[in-house]
């Protein structure tokens, strides 16, 4: 089996803004505040830190700056996604020299590939760095879907460390498991599916979800580890209101407006994304008041 990243919640951090840029003090509070309430790993640069508006220098500074912060308390995992082969390898290797314990790539966009081409892409990238590499699937925004034979080849790569899983299929990550067995660690990237994956024998999330309520998302994978499964699938059905409320928009629209509503300077959101629909933040108000959030 490959090393393990990290167990449990890892959050899919926010980035927020000021008028000149980032707001590093208000980041370094919300990483502060998560791993006090239990965040097992910080994931930044993602797309709920808003990556794909991040400009290049944005980006390198707040991986440098979320290592530097969280100075080893859990391990950070820095973005490195790109539809450009070379700017994804240079971003990882960036992220290596900035102390990440791993980067996160999603697939290429846009101009998207073939199977064969994912092989090369992250093969590239695996090749750049000497930290492990998680493997992004989410065809929902990128149009491309990561098929679970190509998983078990990616899985041959010494680097290639663990899938973050996207797509909803349930059925392929059953496939993909039994294709990669212990070369390929397994992370839901799905909140509303975090106990279905963990029950595969995924070792946590990466989470949005954990922005506002780091504790719950822990604590699922906890009771779940624990062999409290019947906890564990009542606080995931429990939590499935808030969860549908923070994707009723695009994310990370509605995290940034809880955020926000959490008393966090977000800073607002980065075009084209746009503040939230009022009927949209009303549900996303209620769900929070009906989990004691606010």
């Amino acid at each position: 089996m490959k090393d393990i990243i990290f167990r449990g919640a890892g959050v899919a951090i926010i980035t927020p803004f000021n008028e000149t840029g980032i707001n590093f003090a208000e980041f370094g509070r919300i990483i502060d505040d998560q791993i006090a309430g239990g965040t097992d790993a910080i994931v930044a640069a993602g797309t709920t830190g808003e990556s794909a508006t991040l400009s290049d220098e944005e980006h390198r500074a707040v991986v440098k700056f979320a290592v530097d912060h969280v100075k080893g308390r859990v391990p950070v995992i820095a973005g490195a996604g790109s539809n450009e082969t070379a700017y994804a390898a240079e971003l990882a290797k960036h992220a290596e020299s900035a102390g990440a314990d791993a980067i996160l790539a999603v697939t290429p966009y846009y101009n998207k590939c073939t199977q064969k081409g994912l092989v090369k892409h992250y093969t590239a990238i695996a090749d750049a760095v000497n930290i492990p590499l998680i493997v992004y699937n989410v065809p929902s925004r990128t149009g491309v879907n990561i098929a679970p034979e190509t998983y078990a080849a990616l899985a041959e790569h010494p680097r290639i460390n663990a899938a973050k899983e996207a797509s909803g299929n349930i059925s392929a990550v059953v496939k993909m498991q039994k294709l990669c067995g212990d070369k390929l660690n397994l992370y839901s990237g799905n909140d509303d599916q975090i106990v279905p994956i963990l029950s595969l024998g995924g070792l946590g999330v990466i989470s949005v979800l954990s922005n506002v309520a780091p504790r719950a998302v822990h604590d699922i994978c906890e009771n779940f580890f624990a062999g409290r499964t019947d906890a564990a699938a009542k606080m995931q059905i429990d939590c499935s209101d808030l969860i549908d409320a923070l994707f009723c928009e695009v994310n990370p629209i509605p995290v940034k407006a809880a955020m926000e509503l959490l008393g966090y300077k977000t800073g607002g959101l980065r075009m084209p994304l746009t503040d939230m629909e009022p009927q949209n933040l009303e549900k996303l108000k209620a769900a929070m008041k009906a989990h004691g959030l606010i």
